[in-house]
C-alpha cells in the first residue's frame, strides 16, 4: 500500500466544500467530493485526483446503502493520513416553530447532523489502519450563540460541537477531531438569509450590511484557511474551534 494522504469532503460543489475540495486539489491531496451534484470545474482541472460520489445526505437510508457498497472503504484503503470534512449542511428551516415544516426540520437534521455522524462512524472504521486520521467538522458560532428564527440551524451545529468533545473524549487511536466555526463566508447560506424576512428571522438586517459594506469574508480565502488548519500539528487540540483562533498561513492562492 501507497504512503498518502486522502480527503473525502462533503457538500464539494459549492462554498466552503469546493474551495477545501480545491485547496486540497492543488496541494496534492486526492479528494472523494460527496454531494448531490458533481463539480464539473474541479474535475476538468482535477481529474486524476478528484473522485465524485452522487449522494442525497438527506436521505439515511441511501447513506446507509452508500457506505455499504464500500466505495469510502476503496477509496481511504492504503492512506496514511485520512481526512474527513464534513461541510455539507442546509439552513432551512428559518422562522419560529409554528412557520416550520417538520419534512423540512427531518431533512435538516439529517444533512446536518446524521450524515456527519454517520460518515465518522463509517470514516473511523474505515482508516484504522492509517497513521494519521482527521475528523473536521465545519460548524457556527450560531451552535455556541442562539440566534431568534434559527433554532434548528443552532441546534444542528451545536450537536456537531459536542460529538468533537464526546468523541475527543474516545482517545481512539490516532484520531483528532474538531468542530470549527469558519466565520460569516459570502455563500448560498447568506443569500437565503438575505432573502427571508425580518419576521422570520430578526437579525437579518445585520446580515444584509454585512454584505452591502464588504463584511463578508470569500470562501476559497477560507477554505485554504480550513485545510490549513486541519493539516497542521495543532488540529485536534481542542475538540471545539474557531478559525480566528488559528494564525493566518500562507498556504498556496490560485487554485
Amino acid at each position: 500500500m501507497t504512503t498518502s494522504i486522502r480527503a473525502v469532503v462533503t457538500g464539494h460543489s459549492r462554498g466552503i466544500g469546493e474551495a477545501v475540495a480545491a485547496h486540497c486539489l492543488e496541494r496534492g491531496i486526492s479528494v472523494l467530493g460527496i454531494a448531490r451534484h458533481g463539480n464539473v470545474d474541479l474535475a476538468k482541472r482535477h481529474d486524476a485526483k478528484l473522485q465524485e460520489a452522487s449522494l442525497d445526505l438527506g436521505d439515511a437510508d441511501a447513506i446507509v446503502r452508500w457506505i455499504g457498497s464500500g466505495t469510502l472503504r476503496r477509496f481511504l484503503d492504503g492512506a496514511s493520513t485520512a481526512l474527513l470534512v464534513n461541510n455539507a449542511g442546509v439552513i432551512q428551516p428559518i422562522g419560529p416553530l409554528e412557520a416550520q415544516d417538520p419534512a423540512a426540520v427531518a431533512r435538516a437534521v439529517t444533512v446536518n447532523v446524521s450524515a456527519p455522524l454517520m460518515l465518522s462512524t463509517a470514516f473511523a472504521r474505515d482508516t484504522a489502519g492509517a497513521k494519521d486520521r482527521r475528523i473536521l467538522h465545519i460548524s457556527s458560532g450560531a451552535g455556541r450563540k442562539a440566534y431568534a428564527g434559527w433554532n434548528v440551524y443552532d441546534a444542528t451545529k451545536a450537536a456537531l460541537d459536542h460529538h468533537a468533545r464526546t468523541v475527543a473524549l474516545d482517545r481512539s487511536p490516532r484520531l483528532r477531531i474538531s468542530a470549527v466555526a469558519p466565520g460569516t463566508i459570502d455563500t448560498e447560506m447568506q443569500t437565503e438569509l438575505r432573502a427571508s424576512t425580518d419576521a422570520l428571522f430578526p437579525d437579518r438586517p445585520r446580515f444584509v450590511k454585512l454584505k452591502h459594506e464588504g463584511g463578508l469574508l470569500d470562501p476559497l480565502e477560507v477554505g485554504g484557511r480550513l485545510v490549513d488548519f486541519l493539516l497542521s500539528p495543532n488540529f485536534g487540540d481542542e475538540p471545539v474551534s474557531d478559525l480566528r483562533d488559528f494564525p493566518t498561513a500562507t498556504h498556496r492562492r490560485g487554485v
